[in-house]
């Protein structure tokens, strides 16, 4: 089995910080660059797992490299270069602190809220009446909090994110523009590829007062994809949807007894599970771009070629 890089320690010239999120390790450079590099460690119910996927750090920086230049016309972005397949480097901004949650259709979290009873999530009603993996009228827009690493995200309403001064009414009303426009683009470009962007989050930060999109979009961690063929015949049948998502992982967690709440033991992740996780990571890159995956090189040079391709870059901006 291939070894996952799960941890990094770099010392990269200027550095100011570094912070570990659950997947990234992001380098402050020169408290004005940053260098996040995705990892191959992989969370689900706001947990890190113990062990990490090969190939799914390349994955989530390509794709959310490749999506962040298709929707740079939409609203201002972080990054700058993607100078190794596993690092994108770019500007530093103030995060916002909610995540913007924009979802298409009635599946996951909210269809569990929706079957226990529950008719508003984050102050949007809720019809009576809908099944599973149903399509909304229209997408809605359900905000949480960003959580620190280890902590739960919680759900919030619009009018209490502006009640509570965590993001001025001015500003979010960009921010639901934003986001629903980015959501309709990752659509477009889901639908030519025969899939269906189902749920998705984004994350914004404000550099010299304007706002950025910042952080990863519209991949796997970040996002729900169903197979557009047979959505239809299945979502009828009351079936399963084929679906492109982590989502895979969270039921696997569940099957096994675990859903992130205290006292419950994590299952053990065999080399046959990492294995299948992987190959599910490089479907959906696959699927979503419409290129072949091309595994970099994970020699023991690895850590070399990343810090080499890094300072590189670096170079040309401090």
């Amino acid at each position: 089995m291939m070894k996952a890089i799960t941890r990094t320690e770099f010392d990269f010239p200027k550095l100011t910080k570094k912070y570990e999120g659950k997947v990234r390790d992001v380098y402050t450079i020169d408290d004005k660059y940053l260098v996040m590099i995705a990892t191959d460690r992989i969370s689900a119910f706001d947990v890190v797992l113990p062990k990490g996927i090969p190939f799914k750090g390349q994955v989530l920086n390509q794709i959310a490299s490749k999506f962040l230049d298709d929707t740079s016309d939409i609203v201002p972005n972080w990054k700058i270069a993607t100078p190794d397949p596993m690092v994108t480097i770019g500007h530093k901004c103030d995060p916002l602190p909610v995540e913007m949650i924009v979802r298409g259709y009635l599946t996951g979290s909210s269809w569990r809220s929706y079957k226990a009873g529950a008719r508003e999530i984050c102050g949007v009603r809720i019809p009576d009446g809908m099944k599973e993996h149903q399509k909304f009228e229209k997408p809605i827009i359900t905000p949480t909090t960003k959580a620190e690493i280890g902590e739960h995200d919680q759900d919030i309403s619009r009018e209490e994110i502006i009640a509570r001064g965590l993001v001025s009414a001015e500003n979010y009303a960009k921010l639901e523009k934003y986001a629903l426009a980015l959501f309709e683009r990752g659509s477009q470009i889901a639908a030519s590829r025969g899939l269906i962007l189902v749920d998705t989050k984004y994350e914004f930060g404000i550099k010299d007062g304007e706002i950025y999109l910042i952080d990863e979009i519209h991949t796997p961690d970040s996002s729900r994809y169903f197979y557009a063929e047979g959505y239809q015949e299945k979502f009828d049948k009351g079936e399963q949807q084929k679906q492109l998502s982590k989502e895979f992982v969270r039921e696997w967690l569940m099957s096994e007894g675990f859903s992130g709440k205290e006292g419950e033991k994590l299952p053990e992740m065999t080399d046959e599970i990492i294995e299948s996780i992987s190959d599910r990571y490089i479907e959906l890159y696959e699927n979503i771009t419409g290129e072949k995956f091309v595994k970099a090189e994970y020699g023991e040079n690895i850590f070399e070629r990343i810090e080499t391709n890094v300072k590189n870059m670096l170079a040309r901006l401090i």
